[in-house]
């Protein structure tokens, strides 16, 4: 990995002096005037053309102002940095189950509904887990994989910014939580790694799907993976919008979580399971998670750097001798 930075770039603020120095430089210039001879005639002086030293004279300063700015970009130090990392150890293969059931629409959740706050949480999990597989199922009355286990984690970004709800996708609209975990777990049935987990997201009741959501569970466990389970919705009553005749309208329906499936599913793999009642509480629950699944690596990154202040200086130093002779020979001004 290769980059360009500069050691002191505040030391680059000065640049902006420079066209202020040289304006000054052309004021004075011209406050001072052309030297010029006195004659009994001025007639004399009559169609005498500019002298190609006369004209070309301001290029002395011109010289002056490249020599600083070559400088000042010196002591600025520029550098290329060419790094490189070495990994030791494994990740975590992570699959991320996700409820996009209708009732996920409920808007008892910042920013907008209970879909759109878990998207943004688990976007916050995947840019936290550099290092480790990442897969991407979700479920509603039938259970997909969105995206494969992978480390190529925008690809798996780009899946879940794609994720809206099943009556949106023109699914079936149900809740197969034992049909997420069986396509979670199938996820990670050839992974190699030690620590093989599933965190399933949900905000309703197994309704839908062949799988009882403890059969699956019993199913991960003896593959070895562990399910974190979490439940995302606010209880009692909470407002849901609904397609009408009028538009949609806002109408107030019953919050349903089986808590006790997902706590049962938790216990039989030796995960865990969370009650989210808001985005803060999601987010805090993926942050738990984050810190008791923790990656087995050690990075450990070199760096070389390579001055390039000493390219800019030599030629700031020719420069400069280049103004001194010139100005001592062929614009050399008579006292």
């Amino acid at each position: 990995m290769t980059s360009f930075q500069f050691e002191a770039p505040r030391i680059l603020n000065l640049l902006i002096l420079l066209p202020l120095l040289g304006l000054l430089l052309y004021w004075l210039r011209q406050r001072n005037g052309v030297p010029t001879f006195r004659y009994s005639m001025a007639g004399f002086s009559a169609g005498l053309k500019r002298s190609w030293k006369m004209s070309l004279r301001p290029l002395l300063a011109l010289l002056r102002l490249g020599v600083m700015a070559l400088i000042i970009v010196g002591l600025a130090r520029p550098q290329i940095v060419q790094g490189r990392e070495i990994i030791r150890g494994e990740g975590v293969d992570i699959a991320l189950a996700l409820d996009i059931s209708g009732s996920m629409a409920s808007l008892d959740f910042e920013p907008s509904n209970r879909l759109e706050a878990a998207k943004q949480v688990i976007s916050d999990f995947i840019a936290e887990r550099p290092y480790d597989k990442l897969g991407l199922v979700i479920f509603s009355n039938e259970a997909f994989s969105q995206s494969p286990l992978t480390l190529d984690h925008n690809m798996v970004q780009r899946s879940l910014d794609q994720v809206e709800l099943a009556t949106e996708l023109g699914l079936e609209d149900g809740t197969a939580i034992g049909l997420g975990i069986a396509n979670a777990a199938n996820m990670l049935t050839n992974s190699s790694a030690q620590s093989k987990v599933v965190i399933l997201l949900t905000d309703g009741v197994n309704n839908a799907g062949q799988i009882d959501p403890l059969t699956a569970a019993e199913a991960a466990k003896a593959l070895g993976i562990k399910v974190y389970t979490i439940g995302a919705a606010r209880p009692g009553t909470v407002p849901v919008p609904m397609d009408t005749a009028f538009g949609t309208q806002i109408t107030y329906q019953e919050s349903v979580l089986d808590e006790a499936t997902l706590q049962q599913v938790a216990d039989i793999t030796g995960g865990r399971y969370y009650r989210a009642q808001d985005t803060e509480g999601l987010q805090q629950i993926y942050d738990e998670i984050n810190e008791l699944e923790k990656s087995q690596v050690e990075i450990e990154v070199f760096n070389q750097y390579q001055e390039l202040a000493l390219w800019l200086i030599i030629p700031a130093i020719l420069l400069m001798l280049l103004e001194i002779i010139l100005r001592k020979t062929i614009f050399r001004t008579i006292p």
